[in-house]
């Protein structure tokens, strides 16, 4: 029996203006898999990710989670970002509710679960990421680590099939990243199905079952860790590992 990947994406074309940002992108995430995608700014990397969820509509080609299909006109998108969760390069938190009304108020408002539930799982979310004594604080009382965290903890609040992570670390101080990348890297223990945009290259090596490197729109190629940073197929793959490495 095959088992159906949870991301499929077949063909995806996508333009701003007269600038490509994807041109005909083909890949496929399997269930449980932790996939890491890298490449230069402007690569594509971000815009694929948030077609993913239909944050961005495709021109062409198709999305598929699960077995709903992303880009189809009649998708329930609602269902399909209940089941993807997003963490971004900005928390994006709400500065007037606590960490925990902050991840609490979407499994009220959304999945209309009782207070008690929401209760006893936001308490478990936020000693999960390590901030158990932080439930009351505001995001201007916490580091910018610390938000992340929530936003994470928001994020798997919905209880997601699928994570998406747009530059999780790239908006902090370099002492906070270790703290959200441990956060993330316990997900990928645990089975989490997760597309990482990152260039935390110790992450990748710790936690990523596949590296795939994109250019100009375009996969350029795609291996395990191991095989990418030591062996690259392509030599626009090592020119850009080159400088990061």
């Amino acid at each position: 029996m095959t088992t159906v990947p949870s991301i499929r994406i077949r063909g995806a074309r996508k333009s701003f203006g007269s600038v490509q940002a994807l041109r005909g992108v083909d890949l496929e995430v399997s269930r449980g898999e932790v996939v890491l995608v890298i490449g230069p700014s402007g690569s594509g990397k971000s815009t694929l990710l948030r077609c993913v969820n239909r944050l961005e509509c495709l021109d062409e080609g198709e999305i598929w989670v699960e077995d709903d299909c992303v880009t189809s006109r009649n998708a329930n998108i609602r269902k399909i970002r209940e089941e993807v969760g997003m963490v971004f390069q900005g928390f994006n938190l709400f500065p007037h509710l606590t960490a925990a009304q902050n991840i609490a108020l979407s499994p009220g408002l959304v999945l209309k679960e009782g207070k008690a539930e929401v209760a006893e799982r936001t308490k478990a979310l936020l000693a999960r990421v390590g901030l158990a004594d932080k439930a009351g604080s505001y995001p201007d009382q916490l580091s910018g680590g610390q938000q992340q965290r929530v936003a994470i903890a928001r994020a798997l609040a919905m209880k997601p099939k699928i994570m998406l992570f747009d530059e999780p670390t790239s908006a902090l101080d370099p002492e906070m990243i270790k703290e959200v990348l441990d956060v993330m890297l316990d997900l990928a223990k645990e089975g989490m199905t997760m597309m990482v945009v990152s260039h935390e290259m110790g992450f990748a090596r710790a936690a990523a079952d596949r590296v795939v490197f994109m250019d100009d729109g375009l996969v350029v190629e795609s291996a395990p860790p191991d095989e990418l940073f030591a062996h690259p197929a392509e030599e626009r793959t090592q020119r850009f590992l080159n400088h990061i490495l």
